[in-house]
């Protein structure tokens, strides 16, 4: 048998450190963050009946269900995105070329196979985000950036600046439609929901990731193909936004070249207000649908009141930064330390 070396041994004690922690204590965080949440979530919309009658409705929770459908979807894979301390910044071009392959191409009764080959494509492009990040060490934000750009500039010379098409059939059926009186869609976010926890957070594809946002040399050392394990996300983010794109194409039966321009921030904000560390290594997806449906129920309530828009931007804007400062721990560190010497 082959001795274990004292580098490999070191390795692995943290790996094994690195899941004691997410299975104790971190499951102890996340469970206070989902509650926080959708506590917070319910206390604003009952709060909204003092600013509109109509509002704190039954209708209205539905509504707000629908809205935020398209944000928990997309947050699905920019979570997986950030659980490994990395960051999509493509996935508004990627709604875009999602909506437009559905309307151009899926309406023509073309549907069953052109949207299938549609998330294909916004997978590679994940992929192609992916392999940049981890061959060529290229940073996240600059290579999603650039791939959104390039992804943009091929949906304005696919479309001539006007996308032609409707909304296929099904796009439309899972959208607008009702079943026992509830929207068809909200089945569908429940069961993406309960797919998405369990794929992050019970699958052993999702404890490698937790690994290595928490320890990416520590994961390696303990037989995790970093590689391709980091390159998932990206390719799964790419297929989500693609996905939305084609919602928001059965929501609103048609597409537009800057119908993904409202979801960056969105996106990640919902990651990070749901308890996801943006460095990594933590956070839970039910977390994450808490956020998004506090961020719609939130941008509901400001169009009511009859606020402009941007102050949910702000709001969102806001958020990041804080969760950015409140993670430097270096910083606290540092106060501590001037404390104590104090």
């Amino acid at each position: 048998m082959k001795p274990t070396t004292g580098h490999e041994a070191s390795g692995k004690d943290a790996f094994a450190n690195s899941e004691d922690k997410r299975g104790s204590s971190g499951i102890d965080r996340d469970l206070v963050n989902v509650i926080a949440v959708f506590a917070l979530s319910a206390v604003l919309i009952l709060c909204s009946r003092f600013v509109s009658p109509a509002l704190g409705s039954w209708s209205q929770v539905l509504t707000i269900l629908t809205l935020s459908s398209f944000l928990i979807v997309l947050s699905f894979g920019q979570g997986l995105v950030i659980l490994v301390g990395g960051l999509d910044l493509s996935t508004p071009s990627l709604v875009v070329i999602g909506g437009v392959l559905a309307t151009v191409y899926g309406s023509d009764g073309g549907a069953f196979y052109i949207l299938p080959l549609a998330l294909c494509v916004c997978a590679l492009v994940g992929l192609v985000n992916g392999a940049g990040v981890v061959l060529l060490g290229i940073p996240p934000f600059i290579m999603t950036l650039a791939s959104s750009i390039f992804v943009a500039s091929a949906a304005l010379g696919l479309t001539g600046g006007t996308p032609r098409g409707n909304s296929p059939e099904i796009l439309a059926f899972l959208m607008k439609e009702r079943w026992l009186g509830v929207p068809v869609v909200v089945y569908f976010v429940v069961l993406f929901a309960v797919l998405g926890w369990i794929v992050q957070s019970r699958t052993t594809l999702g404890r490698r990731l937790y690994a290595i946002g928490v320890n990416r040399e520590a994961a390696r050392i303990a037989g995790v193909n970093v590689g391709v394990v980091e390159a998932i996300p990206y390719a799964v983010s790419a297929a989500c936004a693609g996905f939305v794109g084609m919602m928001l194409v059965g929501y609103s039966d048609g597409a537009t070249l800057r119908m993904g321009d409202s979801y960056l921030l969105p996106g990640i904000a919902a990651v990070v207000i749901g308890g996801s560390s943006i460095l990594g290594g933590s956070g839970s997806f039910i977390g994450t649908v808490g956020g998004a449906i506090l961020l719609t129920t939130l941008g509901t309530v400001i169009a009511a009141i009859g606020l402009d828009q941007g102050y949910r931007t702000i709001i969102e804007g806001s958020i990041i930064l804080v969760a950015l400062i409140l993670l430097r721990e270096d910083l606290f560190s540092g106060l501590r330390l001037r404390s104590r010497k104090a």
